[in-house]
């Protein structure tokens, strides 16, 4: 998930930490597109449940697992959060539009996308670059 130019001047404490996090994100993400692929029993039901038709379950595991393989690829992980974050943004609209309880359904999709994007931060470099967290003032000119 990492590329020799992306880990330069990443602590490797810094880098375990964002492939780890990416990881527990990609193999949530995979699950989640996998069991919609195979249009397994709670994936149906759950988007059924959620107002959508059966037809759309498969197409859905299709889009979150492109967008999972866009995410590990160093060359276009930036590109795979940002539909990674429209996907969850997605599952969190239709849950408050279903009126899920907000702490243990409406922001579950919330926490996954922020992880995946600090599992990008901590491990890309060119993502401190553009989104410092903060910077000195001998930084700003």
């Amino acid at each position: 998930m990492q590329s020799a130019s992306q880990a330069v001047g990443v602590s490797k404490t810094s880098l375990w930490a964002g492939r780890i996090i990416s990881a527990l994100v990609v193999l949530f993400m995979v699950f989640d597109g996998v069991i919609k692929v195979l249009r397994l029993t709670p994936a149906v039901e759950g988007t059924l449940s959620l107002g959508y038709p059966v037809s759309v379950v498969f197409p859905l595991g299709i889009v979150v697992l492109v967008c999972v393989l866009l995410y590990v690829i160093p060359q276009s992980s930036v590109l795979g959060a940002i539909l990674l974050t429209a996907y969850l943004g997605g599952a969190v609209a239709t849950r408050v539009l279903v009126g899920n309880p907000l702490f243990s359904h409406v922001l579950f999709p919330t926490y996954v996308g922020v992880l995946a994007w600090l599992g990008l931060f901590l491990r890309d470099e060119r993502l401190r670059d553009l989104i410092p967290l903060r910077r000195s003032a001998t930084e700003i000119k």
